[in-house]
């Protein structure tokens, strides 16, 4: 199945994000679920981190839920909020 992962920063997260940032993105090179898309989400200047989004597949809603809880931005209370949803993708136009 198809996951999406909707992530918003908490407003002071800015600097906790980028001291982890090296350990996220090797911790999502462990992942034992497939990252299809995977990147940051910015503010309308295109730059500024304020959350991260995720297209994984993976057998459940669960896998995804186990593997994002020990990531290092959720355990340096990057995100604020994390919203995990199933995805089913009608056009794929790459």
């Amino acid at each position: 199945m198809n996951v999406t992962v909707y992530c918003l920063d908490h407003d002071d997260a800015l600097e906790r994000r980028l001291a982890h940032y090296e350990a996220h993105k090797a911790y999502l090179n462990t992942a034992p679920i497939k990252t299809l898309i995977s990147g940051p989400l910015t503010t309308a200047d295109g730059i500024t981190m304020i959350g991260s989004f995720f297209l994984y597949e993976a057998d459940s809603l669960e896998a995804v839920t186990r593997f994002l809880q020990d990531d290092p931005f959720n355990q340096a209370n990057v995100w604020a909020s994390i919203d995990v949803r199933p995805f089913i993708k009608r056009v794929d136009n790459r």
